[in-house]
Formats: C-alpha cells, sequence, structure tokens
C-alpha cells in the first residue's frame, strides 16, 4: 500500500495533488481535487503538470479550485502500513505442516511423473 499517490506522466516522481478526468462526449477535460481512490479512467498529477495542462484543440479545461499542496499521509494510511509490517514480521508455521498435500488427478491414476499438488503449485516427483 503506497502512503502517497505519485503523478501519472511517466517518469514524474512528485506527488499527486490533482485528478484529471476526461469525459469524451463533451469533449471536456475536467481537473480537479485529488479524488479519494484512484481510478482507472483518471489521472493523477502533480502540481507542475496539473498548472502546465493543455487540452486538445477543440476541447474545454475544466479547472476546479484546487489546494496544490500535496496531502500529508492519513493516519488510516499509517496504521494500515503498522499493520501489515506486523503481520510480515510475525513467526509463520512451516507450510507443510499447516497445509495437508493433496494429491493430483494425474497420481490418482498411476502416472509415476506427478507428484503431490499444493493449492495452484505442483511438486514433481524424480523418477
Amino acid at each position: 500500500m503506497a502512503l502517497m499517490r505519485q503523478c501519472s506522466k511517466t517518469g514524474c516522481r512528485g506527488g499527486a495533488v490533482a485528478t484529471l478526468t476526461y469525459v469524451y462526449a463533451d469533449q471536456t477535460a475536467v481537473l480537479g481535487p485529488l479524488a479519494t481512490y484512484a481510478e482507472p479512467h483518471s489521472y493523477d498529477l502533480c502540481a507542475r503538470h496539473a498548472e502546465r495542462l493543455t487540452v486538445p484543440r477543440g476541447w474545454e479545461a475544466v479547472r476546479l479550485d484546487i489546494d496544490y499542496s500535496v496531502p500529508p499521509p492519513s493516519t488510516d494510511d499509517l496504521l494500515a502500513l503498522a499493520d501489515a509490517v506486523r503481520e510480515a514480521a510475525r513467526p509463520r508455521p512451516h507450510a507443510s505442516a499447516s497445509v495437508p498435500p493433496t494429491r493430483s488427478a494425474a497420481s490418482d491414476h498411476g502416472d509415476p511423473t506427478e507428484g503431490v499438488r499444493r493449492g495452484h503449485l505442483r511438486v514433481l516427483r524424480s523418477p
């Protein structure tokens, strides 16, 4: 989980402060405050790219009031990161002890080259 969203422009490492959304039917580009969630068809921009935004000829640019300061990480982000670190540091039981092996369909039919299947992985026995 990232603490801060980055600018969508290739090669830019700036922190996102605005969200750009295109309304193709109206030939409009809407630049507004940073959206709560990253959406697949919107683009997060840093202050530099948001200020320099240009739209295609014939399109209209709608610019809403934007606070160009990079927002600090929220406490929810920090708590989620702390929980993830605690979970990663927690000792885990050995995988073979916690997951009982199951036989694959091929080994049930007597195929000597097929081995034990664990989840999506298959262990092949040596001949």
